[in-house]
């Protein structure tokens, strides 16, 4: 019911919001005198904040045309390599020769699956190019996914990992940020536990509940204290028709994108009356900037039910991995066995999601990891987001994950022809 009352609403709206464009367009006009007077551009910044607000967000495009490599304009284009019915592995394919991109490791980035596009990364991925042969797990939002394809969970999500891992035959190092740093531990641990050689050379986990009891967040408290039943009886819903995920039971994206928005409130009411003044202005550049934010932080996609309640119950109820409890198709998920994958953390000092020690406390779950293979970052004056993007990413984060992969693409290379295939 809830999701269909959405469906309603946006419906209804639709009508206003092409009223709405049409009138804004006319104002913005330069040909209509009343666009060059303080009251014509008053109001087609108000149309264009009523359009904006009203509107459904669709998937961003990944928009990575060119990088600098060497100092020289190269091209990149995005090319699907493996489709799963919720996932696919994306390549982004770099206009170099064969002989030049074999000399960059490849680095296999794992998305959220939380609400936002795997898009929300596009800074990360664009930062990383030009070191390194980059894929990512682009989540497919669930409400475009029929029902035939079957139910999606954690341990799905875990499997899909697994695969994708084994698709670089060892040579890979993969980087989890934010909510998937749990199953990419999961997976590793699951993979170093079958001895199979197609475990990466290293993690880079980013900001993630790897523990959720350290330093606990409002977000952490809000999940600790209602029960699973709260969870299933106040946020799943149905997919309504005539969307192909039709009769899906799913968390929407409208409910997560309330929770995003409620969690800074004030922060984005003032952006947006910043974005009605920067219009009446003419300030163009702090319009667009502010366009290109939000229309990636309002996309949102639906996330099945099973994966939704599988995650908040193991992860932020239970806090089933640090326990050593957490169990995947009947195995126990144990970190122990991680000898040969290097272990590398990073946090940020402000950040109000994943406290700090969240993810540092991977490191005391890897009891047999030497010390030579494991690094740490916490990273000054960082929230969240500036974790894996913007300028303090780009320019001191980085740096030190090329590092830690430099070596250790160096060491496994060196182990492995020392003591054959084995290891």
């Amino acid at each position: 019911m809830l999701y269909n009352l959405y469906e309603l609403n946006q419906a209804a709206l639709s009508p206003a919001r092409a009223a709405a464009e049409a009138c804004r367009l006319l104002f913005r006009n330069p040909l209509n005198p009343a666009s060059h007077t303080p009251l014509g551009r008053g109001a087609a910044a108000a149309l264009e904040l009523f359009e904006r607000t009203t509107r459904r967000y669709r998937k961003p495009a990944w928009s990575i045309r060119t990088i600098t490599v060497d100092g020289r304009e190269v091209a990149v284009r995005a090319r699907r390599l493996i489709a799963k019915p919720l996932c696919n592995l994306v390549y982004f394919e770099r206009d170099l020769s064969q002989a030049r991109r074999s000399k960059d490791s490849k680095v296999l980035i794992v998305a959220p699956m939380a609400g936002h596009f795997p898009t929300l990364l596009r800074g990360t991925v664009r930062d990383m190019l030009p070191d390194h042969e980059v894929y990512i797990t682009e989540w497919r939002d669930a409400r475009r996914v029929s029902r035939a394809a079957g139910p999606f969970d954690l341990d799905d999500y875990i499997d899909y990992l697994i695969e994708f891992i084994r698709y670089f035959k060892g040579d890979v190092h993969v980087m989890a940020v934010c909510q998937p740093t749990v199953p990419v531990f999961a997976a590793v641990s699951l993979l170093e536990a079958m001895r199979d050689r197609s475990a990466p050379r290293s993690m880079i986990l980013m900001a993630g509940p790897i523990d959720a009891r350290v330093s606990p967040t409002a977000v952490n408290r809000f999940a600790d204290g209602r029960s699973l039943a709260w969870f299933e009886r106040s946020v799943i819903t149905q997919v309504p028709w005539p969307h192909p995920g039709m009769m899906r039971h799913v968390y929407p994206g409208f409910l997560q994108l309330s929770g995003f928005m409620g969690m800074n409130l004030d922060r984005h009411l003032t952006a947006h009356r910043d974005l009605f003044n920067n219009l009446i202005r003419g300030d163009g550049d702090s319009a667009d900037k502010h366009r290109e934010f939000y229309d990636e932080f309002l996309a949102v996609m639906d996330l099945t039910a099973e994966y939704y309640l599988q995650t908040i119950n193991t992860v932020f109820l239970e806090h089933a991995l640090p326990k050593g409890e957490m169990v995947h198709r009947g195995r126990r998920v144990d970190p122990e066995a991680i000898r040969r994958v290097a272990l590398m953390t990073v946090e940020g000092e402000k950040d109000d999601i994943s406290g700090i020690g969240q993810t540092f406390a991977a490191h005391a779950l890897c009891t047999n990891l030497p010390a030579s293979m494991r690094q740490h970052h916490l990273q000054p004056g960082a929230g969240h987001y500036g974790v894996f993007n913007g300028s303090r990413f780009r320019t001191e984060i980085v740096p030190k994950i090329n590092g830690f992969i430099a070596t250790h693409q160096r060491r496994r290379g060196l182990l492995a022809r020392s003591f054959g295939r084995k290891f």
